[in-house]
């Protein structure tokens, strides 16, 4: 019985893998940046990005945007890998340090999930280079649950 759950289990953690590479393909973020699904499984993604001229800022490094995003992203499908299918995720809060600069190569961001609760999760990132440099360090948590459908519309 373990056994059959298990086949089940993992077969629900590929088809949500297949959709996020497909909801990847068709993300204008994720275009634009050229970010690269390398993993995913309950509460774990990899990401990665080769880095191009657009990513540099004017120092010839590539920007902390550029970087923020791809942790962001990372741990927001991290996330939603560890949620039931159909959960939303959306960034309550992101913390990031830089500590070093990177000017050519690729750049790889692997979000674990820390904690998992009803409608909050905290997920650790860590981006690195090809010379496997920590480069960059990311604290996030983020909403789980639906969204309301019926909110009331702020005055302008």
């Amino acid at each position: 019985m373990a056994q059959s759950q298990s086949l089940r289990s993992k077969s629900i953690e590929q088809l949500a893998a297949e959709e996020m590479r497909r909801r990847l393909r068709e993300n204008n973020t994720t275009k634009h940046f050229g970010f690269s699904l390398v993993l995913a499984e309950r509460g774990k993604v990899v990401l990665r990005m080769r880095v191009n001229k657009r990513h540099l800022q004017v120092h010839g490094v590539v920007h902390g945007g550029v970087l923020a995003a791809l942790a962001d992203t990372a741990g927001g499908l991290a996330t939603y890998m560890a949620c039931p299918r159909g959960t939303r995720v959306a960034t309550i809060e992101m913390k990031i340090n830089y500590l070093e600069a990177v000017e050519r190569g690729s750049v790889t961001a692997e979000a674990i999930v820390v904690r998992i609760g009803r409608h909050v999760a905290v997920v650790d990132c860590d981006v690195t280079d090809d010379a496997h440099r920590l480069v960059g360090k990311a604290l996030m948590t983020f909403f789980v649950g639906p969204f309301r459908k019926n909110r009331k519309k702020r005055p302008a």
